[in-house]
């Protein structure tokens, strides 16, 4: 993975998160046309752009202990996503007449980039929804006024997506670190208060169900005073943990039938993510948002170029999106 730093001063500890089990084989996800065992791999089309993203940077004010993309406070792999970029890509797609609904910030942390309200209101000015992914602490809390007048202008088009990692402080700091907690907590019951559309995104544990999770964080959220709906799957998010050395089945084009599923539920199949990679001489565009660094996931410079199959050649294919069904998108 070319351009990946290791990211330091991680909590202490192994992750809650880590995925236990046997390590994934060699031969494994190593062929994009064709899995270990000779069958053909599944790939999956681009039916229809309904979320861009925009990979902020990696810097963050955390360093959390399974951060899929690595970020923390001196991980520059994702360098800061200028405003002007943003606005390059956003015009494309609508010279082209997509018909693109929602606009995704991830990072890193978004409110550490100097252009992250400029890109906001951007989005929210050409009308598009926009959907930022935060840990609610002091980098957002920097810009309260800025974000209570976007709350004014354009209600609930702005949503912020908040990461809880776990109903539990013990298991949320294990993760994040000591006195995350109450910080980001603190940050939730603001947001809350201040009228914003907000949903929060956890992350599976090993032997918690998922429903047993949603009754503590429901809990969680009406004993803080925090108005979300930890039933409704779109308000709270549960995210099946990634670990791309543990073992995991590769998916072929016979699985969509013995899973019942379909390669129109991936997230590939509706959304890119735009990065701008250290030493790059500028953005190019993602199959998505959890492989910003693999190099068979890089799809061109453009939207246009990106319209194209994805072949699922990757552990994060199978675990999260087709066998963990979960998408990053609102």
């Amino acid at each position: 993975m070319a351009n990946r730093s290791k990211a330091r001063n991680k909590p202490a500890g192994a992750s809650p998160f880590a995925v236990e089990g046997q390590r994934l084989g060699r031969a494994k996800f190593a062929d994009p046309d064709v899995t270990a065992d000779g069958s053909a791999r599944a790939s999956v089309s681009l039916r229809k752009l309904d979320t861009l993203w925009f990979a902020t940077g990696t810097l963050c004010n955390l360093a959390c202990a399974n951060c899929y993309i690595e970020s923390s406070p001196t991980n520059d792999a994702l360098i800061y996503m200028e405003g002007r970029h943003v606005s390059h890509f956003l015009d494309e797609i609508e010279a082209e007449g997509r018909p693109l609904r929602e606009i995704g910030f991830t990072g890193g942390e978004p409110f550490m980039n100097p252009d992250i309200v400029a890109m906001l209101e951007e989005g929210l000015e050409r009308g598009y929804e926009v959907l930022v992914l935060t840990n609610a602490m002091k980098p957002m809390r920097r810009h309260e006024a800025a974000l209570i007048d976007l709350r004014r202008r354009f209600g609930d088009r702005l949503t912020l997506r908040v990461s809880i990692d776990h109903h539990t402080r013990a298991v949320h700091e294990a993760e994040r670190g000591p006195g995350t907690w109450e910080i980001m907590l603190d940050g939730l019951r603001w947001l809350s208060a201040n009228g914003f559309s907000i949903a929060a995104a956890g992350r599976s544990v090993a032997g918690e169900t998922a429903e047993l999770a949603r009754r503590a964080y429901g809990l969680l959220f009406a004993r803080e005073g925090i108005a979300i709906d930890a039933a409704d799957p779109s308000r709270l998010v549960l995210f099946p943990e990634m670990d791309a050395d543990a073992d995991v089945p590769e998916i072929t084009t016979e699985c969509w039938s013995i899973l019942g599923k379909s390669p129109d539920a991936v997230m590939c199949s509706s959304s890119r993510m735009v990065v701008h990679r250290k030493g790059e001489p500028a953005p190019r565009v993602v199959a998505c948002t959890l492989l910003p660094y693999d190099p068979q996931f890089d799809l061109g410079a453009s939207v246009a170029e990106a319209d194209r199959e994805v072949p699922l050649n990757h552990p994060h294919c199978a675990r999260f999106c087709v066998l963990g069904g979960a998408s990053c998108s609102a």
